[in-house]
């Protein structure tokens, strides 16, 4: 902040200096004075509701946490009057709050409601606490609310309303009692909760608390309920005649038993791209929580239900903890030596027999950027072989084609800040608040708060659609026809920033000429959106001083998948939205480290970096260092792997963290294919459907059993360190890959992620400066990164990545969807992740909170529909592609459109998997399958079953949106009285 920003205030009599507008509470912390607070925080703001901030202005009190720095500003705090509205405020919460820190799971530093009291040295309790008219609310899955213990501080609602914008909490004040609802009403599992854990995150107290720490959190929380409660009125008793002081003792004593057994690890979460980062608190193998935290460079305080809660498949009891080998079409347990020795014999035979690309290698998006380096390495160094590759193949490949053709870096074009500054949002084929959730949260308060606007393109009405300013339901599979004629009338009609493209941007004539059969009634005549919507819609684009597009698995999975990823990049460029702040390209990363295994090398055609395997150059360097000749053969993707054995290319694939027999398409097909293998390794943590086709099953670690980095969609790199040890007999996947290479005659001898990284980062010149001194804690770093360790948070500030500096328009044809409708095939099936489900489910289908959510797969189908096939919720149904069948239930929402199904991909078994019924068509330029382009037909098996979603899943329940806490309700009470006033029942605020 400039020097012309700063004022000049006084503090009880002192004069500082201080950023205009700087949030009182915040300006005095950093001079080390801790005014007393506990509804305000700096993600939330001032909620003005505790009562213990007060001040006095100019003779008046004023909250303090509603106070800014302002110039002149003469602020009070130690005089007798604000002393005694603090307390008089204090006293009250204590009034709310049963004290009883000893035997609270909560006593571990960092309650709020019992900082302050210590901190303001309250001697005894003024007020005795009176029970509530409510009894706990226990019905969640994940955690409690205790009535009792809530101080109505309206953190939780402020969260849930405004950060989250799920929009489900409130505070009835004009309840006799008042007390915190949801949606309304008082059971937290029969509402909009999207068990995100906001409002558990922000509770100063134990009013909210997760359900994994209760009696589990110290040494005297775990004993029973009767004698629990027992000391609790013994402590009260006493209290009046001792005072605090002895009370807050024995819990600081308490607080301090626990400081050795609970462990506070900062870790990055392992599910979608967004990079979530928190501390997870454990005791032993316990976890306890997962704790956000506001240094957090992407999420800060934010989570979602899967990173908050969805962590009980550490410890499942059919985690995978010794390797097992095939004999006699059973498995039996082996060592180590035993595994090792026989992969490096096999591998050898095969190599030896039918060469070294006769092997196959296939790495994880949800292992460490190390692992993905060491498993390219693995099969180019010490195999020979280019048959190298991960799970991006299935989802993102076409994003990061069309950005490598206009702009020259397959990445976000910028921060995820970037998207909350946009005056507008263009979000096509992405479910964001249900994949991305957190992000999501940042997009809705934008919208919210400060009038972002956002155009939603998507076959399915989710929630982005429905929150939307205008949302278009395209035809399946024509994207290209809409972007394409929206490009051009905006050059038509001379709506094209002409000053970017002139200086910045090449092939404009190329492509103008490639824009001809592109009108907007023939984009209507594809897509069925009338032209005048497109109108509208491509004269918001052109106004907006600032867009951003977003996109998923919506664009990507189709056969021009790549090309309308290059569309959506072409209408960037030729609207001067990218290279700008607030600008540019965001394709949404599914998995956490989709963006650094592809980073890293494990490509059929890239090293790390993305250079390139055929440059000399390049090669040369890799072939030094590495002390080897490394091969220049063209390689096989992912999707290309089944294809290559079924024609006996291939005779043997090494797999790491991938489900690849039901995640693949076409998944009878792969698995064919997979018997067909002479020899088959599977690295994993759980014996999946793939495991099922091994030779040899190695047991690894996830993520929070291990230290390395990962890549997050925004291109920002992040430590991960090692919360507890590997379970059982298992390791570190880098440390198996390590052991296996030098059981195959290589001299690998790494001792830790932190020596593969270095050598990464010295090969790769997009991580020159790419260190773990420079991740540590929580400082991250967004590539390319720089040698002096500099990262460019925002692509193509100084020119884009081409030698000239220029991006390149890039000319398209329409290409149309690979499977049509007809009459045999009359409905086209969508398919896409659901918030509480992961992928396939092999993780989060292991959370007994979670499958209480969503126990099974269904299909989505229209009410109009569903009567025409005389289908309710829970009706057994049918369905069969050109290529397989599957049964599931059926859900009836108007969530999908007539002539529309939708399937959610959370199957582990082929009986409902999404990729029974998919075909083997590709994108034509990036290899990823057309999962998006399915037609099938419906029959109905069963009319009358349990619906698949059960009755309390938030789906069913209404938000009720708020624009905060309303603490004027509070105040405009005919009982209430601003302190140092006295109330009769303070006990009620």
């Amino acid at each position: 902040m400039s020097e012309l920003q700063l004022c000049t205030l006084t503090v009880d009599g002192k004069q500082y200096a201080a950023p205009s507008g700087t949030p009182l509470i915040e300006f005095l912390r950093q001079q080390g004075i801790d005014l007393p607070h506990i509804c305000y925080d700096r993600f939330l703001g001032p909620i003005e509701t505790c009562d213990v901030c007060w001040v006095e202005v100019d003779g008046q009190l004023r909250r303090g946490c509603a106070l800014t720095a302002e110039d002149g500003l003469n602020i009070r705090i130690e005089n007798d009057k604000a002393k005694a509205a603090r307390r008089e405020g204090v006293d009250r919460v204590v009034a709310r709050h049963e004290l009883y820190c000893s035997v609270c799971e909560n006593n571990n530093g960092d309650c709020r409601v019992h900082n302050v009291v210590n901190q303001m040295d309250v001697p005894y309790q003024r007020y005795p606490h009176r029970r509530k008219p409510y009894a706990v609310d226990a019905s969640h899955p994940f955690y409690v609310y205790d009535p009792d213990q809530c101080i109505l501080c309206g953190r939780c609602v402020e969260a849930c309303q405004n950060v989250q914008v799920t929009e489900t909490l409130s505070i009835d004040w004009q309840r006799e009692d008042p007390r915190v609802l949801w949606d309304g009403g008082e059971s937290a599992n029969h509402s909009s909760c999207v068990s995100c854990g906001h409002c558990v995150t922000v509770c100063p107290c134990n009013a909210l608390m997760e359900k994994s720490m209760l009696g589990e959190a110290g040494p005297l929380t775990g004993m029973p309920g009767k004698l629990k409660r027992s000391a609790i009125e013994f402590v009260k008793s006493i209290e009046p005649t001792v005072g605090f002081a002895p009370i807050f003792g024995l819990s600081e004593m308490d607080s301090a038993w626990r400081r050795p057994e609970i462990k506070r690890t900062k870790t990055v979460c392992t599910y979608c791209g967004v990079g979530c980062a928190f501390e997870m608190w454990t005791r032993g193998r316990t976890i306890l929580k997962v704790q956000p935290v506001p240094e957090a460079p992407v999420n800060g305080i934010s989570t979602c239900v899967k990173g908050k809660f969805g962590w009980d498949f550490v410890n499942a009891e059919d985690r995978l903890t010794h390797p097992l080998i095939r004999e006699n079409g059973f498995f039996r347990k082996a060592s180590w030596e035993e595994a090792y020795t026989l992969i490096a014999r096999r591998f050898g035979e095969i190599k030896q027999a039918h060469g070294p690309d006769a092997l196959a290698f296939v790495a994880s998006s949800k292992c460490t950027n190390e692992e993905s380096y060491l498993m390219q390495k693995l099969a180019r160094a010490v195999i020979g072989t280019n048959n190298i590759d991960n799970c991006s193949r299935y989802c993102q490949s076409p994003a990061t084609q069309g950005l490598w053709r206009t702009m020259g870096y397959g990445g976000d074009g910028g921060s995820i800040s970037d998207l909350e500054s946009a005056e507008m949002l263009l979000i096509i084929g992405s479910n964001t608040a249900e994949s991305h959730p957190v992000i999501a949260t940042r997009l809705k308060q934008a919208q919210k708060h400060r009038g972002q606007k956002h155009v939603v393109v998507d076959l399915r009405r989710n929630e982005m659609a429905a929150r939307a300013d205008v949302f278009l339901s395209p035809n399946p599979g024509t994207d290209v026809a809409w972007l394409s004629a929206i490009t051009r009338y905006i050059l038509d009609h001379g709506l094209d920033d002409t000053a970017f493209l002139a200086q910045r941007v090449n092939n404009l004539e190329d492509y103008r000429r490639s824009l001809e059969p592109f009108t907007l009634h023939h984009a209507q005549e594809l897509t069925g959106i009338a032209a005048g919507r497109l109108e509208e819609v491509a004269r918001m684009i052109a106004g907006a001083r600032t867009l951003c597009a977003i996109w998923a698995m919506g664009v990507t999975q189709h056969r021009a998948g790549s090309d309308i990823s290059t569309a959506i990049a072409n209408l960037l460029l030729v609207t001067g939205n990218a290279g700008r702040p607030g600008t540019g390209a965001y394709p949404m990363r599914g998995h956490n480290n989709v963006q650094g295994c592809s980073d890293f090398g494990s490509m059929p055609k890239r090293f790390p970096g993305y250079e390139f395997v055929s440059d000399d150059e390049v090669r040369a360097r890799y072939e030094k260092a590495w002390g080897v000749s490394l091969s220049t053969n063209k390689g096989h993707t992912n999707h290309a792997i089944p294809r290559a054995i079924h024609e006996g290319e291939l005779k043997s694939l090494y797999i790491v963290g991938e489900d690849m027999a039901l995640v693949d398409a076409d998944a009878q097909y792969v698995q064919a294919a997979f018997d067909k293998l002479d020899f088959m390794v599977v690295q994993d943590i759980f014996f999946t459907r793939t495991c099922e086709h091994a030779d040899v099953i190695l047991p690894g670690a996830p993520s929070v059993e291990k230290e390395g980095t990962f890549v997050n969609t925004e291109r920002r790199v992040q430590r991960l360190y090692q919360v507890m040890a590997p379970l059982g007999d298992c390791k570190p996947d880098w440390q198996i890959q390590t052991e296996l290479a030098r059981a195959l005659g290589a001299d690998w001898n790494y001792q830790s992620p932190k020596e593969i990284l270095h050598e990464a980062a010295t090969l790769a010149p997009m991580f020159a400066g790419l260190t773990y001194e420079r991740l540590e804690g929580y400082k991250s770093l967004q590539w390319p990164i720089d040698a002096d360790g500099r990262d460019t948070p925002h692509l193509y500030r100084d020119g884009f990545h081409f030698p000239d500096g220029k991006a390149r328009l890039y000319p398209l044809e329409y290409t149309p969807p690979s499977e049509q409708t007809d009459a045999e095939y009359p409905l086209h099936l969508n398919n896409g992740r659901l918030l509480e489900t992961f992928h396939e489910g092999n993780l989060t289908h292991r959370s007994a909170g979670l499958r209480s959510q969503v126990p099974t797969n269904f299909v989505e189908i229209s009410p109009a529909l569903a009567h025409q096939y005389g289908v309710r919720s829970g009706s057994l149904v049918k369905l069969t592609s050109r290529h397989g069948h599957i049964e599931v239930r059926a859900l009836v929402t108007d969530r999908v459109h007539d002539g529309q199904l939708y399937l959610p991909e959370n199957a582990r078994s082929n009986a409902r998997a999404i990729n029974m019924l998919t075909s083997n068509v590709a994108d034509k330029d990036s290899d990823t399958p057309a999962y998006k382009e399915i037609a099938v037909k419906l029959e109905v098996l069963e009319v009358d079953g349990e619906s698949p979603l059960p009755a309390h899943n938030f789906r069913f329940f209404k938000a009720t949106p708020e624009d905060g806490v309303h603490p004027q309700q509070k105040w405009q009470r005919p009982d209430y009285a601003a302190p140092p006033q006295s109330m009769p029942h303070p006990e009620k605020f």
